[in-house]
């Protein structure tokens, strides 16, 4: 019993560190530049926006401002109940570039954030369509320049980061430090030719490939899922490429309280049920081993000293590759991470996946909002 709990201690934090060492390689490889484009791409920026005002005029002139030359930027309006409506009536005189769609019934059935989507999407004007959400700021005046680098012939997708912004607190940190985590995996995967989602808050597509795929039509009664589950249904190492650097991102506003953020997560990691096999297996694999890696803590007190300092070496090797992770991928990301808080955060992250995904895996439905 002694040997087969030592073997699957090591096991498990020898596939920890495999894990570790494919993404330590993916974010240490030279990336080329993009090559300079005869012609900057059209782009169509779009804006879902239920009750956003506050955050529409915040975001809007920070849109309009941007160093680029050919771009709309498409706001739809989604049945909000503030005074969303009256500020784009007013701001859509003041620039042409800015347009509004407005949704005021919504069709039984449909998701309101996809379908909201779907009409701004049908209404641009251009190819590529760079989405991001309300409650999001662009880190910079470059921000389109840097994701429409990418956008050449060979590729359908142009997958961005978008970190949230820096607070004071410990929730603040670990929300961070959770999207930092999650980045690396889908980031990672992607620079080396595995993609399998994106985040709506900084992801561009091309509007032939939606239209052609009839949207989000295979997903439509999933609450969520408009931006990583049209990914991982189209996207491939040909048509696929990534956007990182400081002035590729754009940041978030993270939740505040912790209530609020389990939701929101719960949301998000129910989605990932409907990715494909492959892909379910990969993240599955690497987050179950992060759990075990804390879980076997206790039960291997009872092995010998000599096999039980041979482990803690493991253990040891694990955390010190995860924090030369957290460093280097932060910084190649474009934002830093503090990466002396991950001994910490590792340990709560564990506790934080076994409590959300177990309940995102055993929900049957998850509705958009909490109340």
């Amino acid at each position: 019993m002694l040997t087969t709990l030592a073997i699957f201690c090591w096991t498990v934090l020898g596939i920890q560190l495999i894990y570790l060492i494919i993404f330590l390689i993916a974010f240490s490889r030279k990336r080329n530049p993009p090559a300079a484009a005869l012609t900057e791409q059209p782009v169509s920026v779009i804006v879902c926006a239920h009750d956003e005002e506050a955050n529409l005029r915040e975001l809007v002139p920070l849109l309009l401002v941007q160093n680029y030359s050919q771009f709309e930027v498409i706001i739809v309006e989604d049945r909000s109940n503030d005074g969303t409506y009256d500020y784009l009536l007013d701001a859509v005189k003041k620039d042409d570039r800015l347009k509004m769609v407005r949704v005021q019934h919504l069709p039984e059935h449909l998701n309101g954030k996809k379908f909201a989507l779907t009409l701004g999407i049908k209404a641009a004007a251009h190819e590529w369509v760079l989405l991001t959400d309300a409650d999001c700021r662009p880190a910079s005046r470059e921000w389109i320049k840097s994701v429409a680098s990418h956008m050449d012939e060979r590729h359908q997708f142009v997958i961005g980061y978008s970190p949230y912004v820096k607070l004071p607190g410990y929730l603040n940190s670990f929300i961070r430090f959770e999207s930092l985590i999650t980045a690396l995996q889908f980031i990672g995967w992607a620079l080396l030719h595995r993609p399998y989602m994106g985040t709506g808050r900084n992801l561009a597509y091309r509007k032939s490939l939606f239209l052609a795929s009839k949207g989000f039509n295979k997903h439509v009664g999933i609450t969520g899922g408009d931006d990583d589950l049209f990914v991982n249904e189209h996207a491939n190492p040909l048509n696929t490429a990534v956007s990182i650097g400081p002035d590729a991102l754009t940041r978030s506003i993270p939740k505040k309280t912790w209530s609020d953020f389990f939701y929101q997560k719960i949301r998000h990691l129910s989605v990932g049920k409907k990715y494909k096999a492959a892909d379910k297996a990969v993240l599955g694999v690497f987050s179950s081993t992060w759990v075990l890696c804390w879980v076997m803590v206790a039960p291997i007190m009872i092995l010998p000293a000599g096999v039980l300092n041979f482990i803690w070496v493991g253990f040891v090797l694990r955390e010190l590759m995860l924090v030369t992770l957290v460093y280097r991928g932060s910084r190649t990301l474009g934002e830093a991470f503090e990466a002396w808080k991950t001994p910490v955060l590792d340990f709560n992250y564990a506790i934080y996946y076994l409590g959300t995904g177990l309940m995102a895996l055993l929900s049957k439905r998850v509705r958009w909002k909490k109340n």
